[in-house]
């Protein structure tokens, strides 16, 4: 494939800065747990250059979708035709185009082009570039039911693959994912190999990502963080006020999503924490009954691996969003799945958020098997293994969510439970005086 660099010149350049990755600490656990499987050996991809490569789609704004795809030909324009029937394209749109280099490395020409407006829970027909094969798009429904796929540090190794697999089965709606995509860890070509392996999935459903610890890349006097995920995951954050890629909100049916950067400033004088307000003063709980937060580092983690590294951003956001009354907080970071009860500060509270971390898509440091004990009294259940959740939203008040252990290959549903909604428990007008006074506040 071209333009993936010298992947000899990047193994040494990943030998060079990796004292500066963190690798996740594991011991043993409760159940025979999976052992890690090796990353993916993609099969070589001869296409002609100028035809749309790792296609993945986003939702951008009321009743838009952006979408991306590579190219090798420089030159290849920046169009996407659609419409609702095969190979009928009643509507084309131009849009723009960014490549990058990261030191021995040269990106192919990044593609994004939003499409719209279109209608609700539709079939949308696509060809990116007028060149190429047709690929499809089914648009979230404007009520409802809606159905999530939740599933955090992907990577790409054997377990990865089952994992989507699963995901295909639960023809999902939207995916959530709170961070640790490609774990491309400096080696550039590791993106565009995961662009190709969830092409399947992401160029059918909009995917909305926010970045973990392996998204950053930064090599300090040389190369700013993030670049290559900027480039590559556009998400809409100009759409929603945000001044970064790194934090945004969007609207699906009767939930509003917030997705927010452990990785960005955070503290009370942040751009982030006044987006933060800003976007939570918005918020119509008549017209977004739901509302739910992605984050990567968890705040609630009984597990051993990376305790207390979310405690800062805690302290200063979990306030904010407990007096706005956050129903679910999903992260990942974690290398295991927990869920929590209601709590907040600490301790269980009937207003506060569930916290669920799913840090366990696949990646290839394995499971975090060691967990406190005994556990506090805010974590419900807890297992290491490899999975995804799947959240659906059944009306204004009730959810279902359920977690999905990959055992042996097979998905099996290890956990599930049904979330009420505040929207009808009173805690949110014992929280309007609060939630005022933080808004408020400069």
């Amino acid at each position: 494939m071209e333009g993936l660099g010298n992947n000899r010149m990047e193994s040494q350049l990943v030998f060079i800065v990796s004292a500066c990755l963190l690798v996740s600490a594991t011991a043993n656990g409760e159940y025979l747990r999976p052992q890690p499987r090796k990353t993916l050996n993609l099969p070589w991809n001869s296409v002609p250059s100028s035809h749309p490569q790792q296609v993945h789609v986003s939702l951008a704004g009321d009743k838009h979708m952006r979408i991306t795809w590579i190219t090798y030909d420089k030159s290849a324009p920046s169009i996407v035709e659609y419409g609702t029937e095969p190979g009928k394209y009643n509507f084309i749109v131009g849009g723009e185009s960014i490549s990058y280099t990261y030191l021995f490395y040269s990106s192919g020409q990044i593609h994004h082009t939003v499409i719209g407006p279109l209608e609700y829970d539709t079939v949308y027909f696509y060809r990116c570039g007028g060149r190429g094969p047709e690929f499809q798009l089914k648009t979230p429904p404007a009520q409802f039911p809606v159905t999530f796929a939740v599933v955090g540090d992907l990577g790409q190794t054997g377990w990865t693959k089952t994992t989507l697999d699963h995901i295909d089965k639960c023809k999902c709606d939207v995916h959530l994912l709170p961070g640790d995509l490609s774990y491309a860890d400096f080696m550039q070509h590791l993106w565009d190999t995961f662009g190709e392996l969830v092409q399947p999935l992401a160029s059918a459903r909009p995917w909305m990502v926010t970045e973990g610890n392996h998204e950053e890349e930064m090599i300090p006097l040389l190369k700013d963080g993030f670049q290559s995920y900027n480039a590559r995951w556009k998400m809409p954050f100009e759409e929603s006020g945000s001044s970064s890629n790194l934090y945004y909100s969007f609207d699906v049916a009767g939930v509003h999503v917030i997705m927010l950067g452990s990785f960005a400033d955070y503290d009370a004088y942040s751009d982030q924490y006044s987006w933060l307000k800003d976007d939570l003063s918005n918020v119509d709980r008549k017209r977004t009954p739901w509302l739910v937060v992605l984050f990567h580092v968890p705040w609630y983690n009984s597990n051993h691996a990376h305790q207390g590294e979310g405690d800062e951003m805690m302290a200063a956001m979990e306030p904010v969003l407990y007096a706005a009354g956050v129903d679910l907080v999903l992260a990942g970071h974690v290398h295991a799945y927990e869920r929590t009860t209601r709590v907040y500060n600490g301790i269980s509270d009937p207003c506060g958020a569930v916290h669920i971390t799913v840090g366990d898509g696949g990646n290839r440091e394995g499971l975090a098997h060691k967990y406190k004990n005994p556990p506090p009294e805010w974590s419900v259940f807890r297992e290491a293994s490899f999975g995804h959740g799947e959240l659906r939203i059944v009306n204004s008040t009730h959810a279902f969510w359920s977690w999905h252990r990959n055992d042996d290959d097979e998905s099996v549903r290890s956990d599930e439970v049904w979330i009420t909604s505040l929207i009808d428990s009173g805690c949110l007008v014992k929280k309007n005086d609060e939630l005022r006074k933080i808004l408020l506040e400069q």
